[in-house]
């Protein structure tokens, strides 16, 4: 199984911008989908992007339009550009490949390769 490591958590404003970076120990070109989950306390861990391997995003309607995600092959890694930041997107958030489509909800671990998770806290 790949190794993920995730990075570029932190405190930010409402309103601010952030960017997660994930850091795979293997080659990620052949793996289906690259994604972000996370989790806040007393929350489901939900899906907010993926990217397949031809490149195309999925995002949910709760941050669509100010997340962006993009993996590079060539290097190995996937990030999250994160804008327009509100005190709802404070959760863990955890990098995943998977071979497999993942579904919306997940538990932490249950499918596919996953990082230790980065903590985001949106707070003024």
């Amino acid at each position: 199984q790949v190794q993920l490591v995730e990075s570029g958590g932190g405190l930010v404003q409402p309103g601010g911008s952030l960017r997660l970076s994930c850091a795979a120990s293997a080659d990620i070109a052949s793996i289906y989908i690259m994604a972000w989950f996370r989790q806040a306390p007393g929350r489901q861990c939900e899906l907010v992007a993926a990217i397949n391997n031809l490149g195309n995003p999925t995002y949910p309607d709760s941050v669509k339009g100010r997340f962006t995600i993009s993996r590079d092959d060539a290097k190995g890694t996937v990030d999250l550009n994160m804008n327009g930041l509100k005190p709802e997107d404070t959760a863990v958030y955890y990098c995943v490949a998977s071979h497999a489509p993942l579904p919306y909800y997940l538990t932490p671990g249950d499918r596919g390769s996953w990082g230790q998770g980065t903590q985001v806290t949106v707070s003024s």
